[in-house]
């Protein structure tokens, strides 16, 4: 089922494919999290 990594290149192409996806949803996030922030009313 499960593929092994054999080389270190296909080693830092999988890990640079999961940092790019962390790293794209965290971003989302914080804009998110962002705007949830600075769109409150001011009482």
């Amino acid at each position: 089922m499960t593929q092994g990594i054999y080389s270190l290149q296909e080693f830092l192409l999988a890990t640079k494919g999961w940092v790019y996806i962390l790293m794209g949803t965290s971003l989302v996030v914080f804009v998110a999290y962002w705007k949830f922030l600075f769109s409150r009313d001011k009482d």
